[in-house]
């Protein structure tokens, strides 16, 4: 069978190929699975592990490497040799080692690097030199994004820019042209929320309007003002891209759209007669999640003024935030209707503490198996669920007195 390439040295790296047959585990060994992915080394578990037991004995797994290890990226076969050294029972699961060739990494097998008592050989990765432009990009977001070198060299080597980071990009240009259209048609960009016409679209959220479901997710694409508009741009960029290229559109838009609901819901819940506009509940999730995530992992984060740069990050949340509070006590122009509530940013700020750490401190491990992400994506659950029936029946029952709808 064949290996993908060696990466080169300029450029983005090309996706790996996918040449072999695909490779079935042994069916007698309990504790190996069946393997989806083809981009393995040329190895059968009948000659590596004739005994059916469902592991390698480290001597045939140095065997494999010597032989076969020119084929690998430099990076991967550091892992692989720390994979063997960690070993002190002299074994490895052969089925840990079908799915680090396949880029499917288990949980045994980070037990067994970080275990294993010793560092990755060779020189770190922000020391190595002669890299292009694109690769430079890859590992600058590595280092902002990873606290462990296994696993920034390991996405160094991994990253192929397809897909892309399209996800936030898109989400934010749709924010910026819908604030220009409706700039254009109120003819006002700073406080458009002061506008009549403002609340009347069909994105934000009003709670006259709460039983049209999609306003609970669209009024994101509102914003206020351009001054409310530029700073969840900046951080939802700054942030929101580099963690999307690391653990991909499917995790982080899982934090940013449970930040966006949990933002409306918990307004409706807490601040029943304000509406709601802005994206500040996917961004304050996405931007806590990376910010617990570097102060739970501090000392092997080795992002360039940390500690700068995370006190500059609360000053941009905190402006943000101040700047909620203040125009939702400040008088409305068109009294009843109050203006837009700052609650959605705790809402988010809640995912992001949970949920959204969940997601970031499991890089390239499969969700579905931590049993803390299940215990958080239950409770967030049920808080949906109280905040729907909380909308169809307490509203009546507390006999709350609702502005009129725009």
């Amino acid at each position: 069978m064949e290996t993908s390439s060696p990466r080169t040295t300029g450029g983005p790296r090309e996706a790996p190929v996918n040449s072999s047959p695909a490779v079935a585990a042994n069916a007698e060994g309990e504790e190996i699975e069946v393997l989806e992915s083809t981009d393995v080394l040329p190895v059968a578990p009948e000659d590596y592990d004739p005994e059916s037991s469902g592991f390698i004995s480290t001597e045939r797994f140095r065997d494999l490497l010597a032989t076969h290890g020119s084929e690998l990226d430099p990076h991967k076969l550091e892992v692989l040799l720390a994979l063997a050294d960690g070993n002190a029972d002299g074994k490895i699961c052969y089925q840990d080692f079908v799915n680090l060739m396949s880029n499917k990494r288990s949980n045994s097998f980070r037990r067994a690097i970080l275990q294993g008592g010793r560092q990755l050989k060779g020189c770190a990765l922000r020391e190595e030199v002669g890299l292009g432009l694109s690769q430079r990009l890859v590992r600058h977001v590595a280092y902002e994004t990873l606290p462990r070198e296994v696993d920034r060299k390991w996405y160094f080597d991994s990253y192929t820019y397809c897909p892309p980071p399209w996800l936030i990009l898109a989400i934010t240009i749709a924010e910026v042209a819908v604030f220009m259209y409706y700039g254009f048609q109120l003819d006002r960009w700073v406080l458009q929320v002061s506008s009549p016409a403002f609340l009347k679209g069909p994105l934000p959220y009003h709670p006259q309007l709460r039983a049209q479901a999609w306003r609970y997710l669209s009024y994101v694409f509102m914003h206020a003002g351009i001054e409310h508009l530029s700073l969840n741009m900046a951080m939802q960029l700054l942030v929101g891209v580099p963690l999307e290229m690391v653990h991909g559109a499917l995790r982080i838009g899982l934090v940013y759209v449970c930040g966006v609901l949990a933002g409306s819901l918990a307004v409706s819940v807490t601040d029943m007669t304000a509406p709601v506009v802005g994206s500040s509940g996917g961004v304050y999730a996405l931007v806590s999640a990376h910010l617990a995530n570097v102060v739970m992992n501090w000392s092997g984060m080795k992002c360039q003024f940390k500690l700068f740069r995370m006190a500059m990050a609360l000053v941009c949340m905190s402006v943000e935030f101040g700047r909620a509070v203040w125009l939702r006590f400040y008088p409305p122009a068109f009294p009843p209707c109050p203006n837009p509530s700052f609650v959605a940013h705790l809402g988010g700020v809640a995912v992001g503490l949970t949920l959204g750490v969940v997601v970031l401190q499991n890089y390239e491990q499969r969700l579905q198996e931590q049993s803390l992400f299940w215990i958080f994506f239950c409770v967030y659950t049920l808080f949906v669920l109280c905040a729907v029936f909380w909308n169809i029946f307490a509203y009546s029952l507390l006999d709350v007195r609702l502005p009129p709808p725009p």
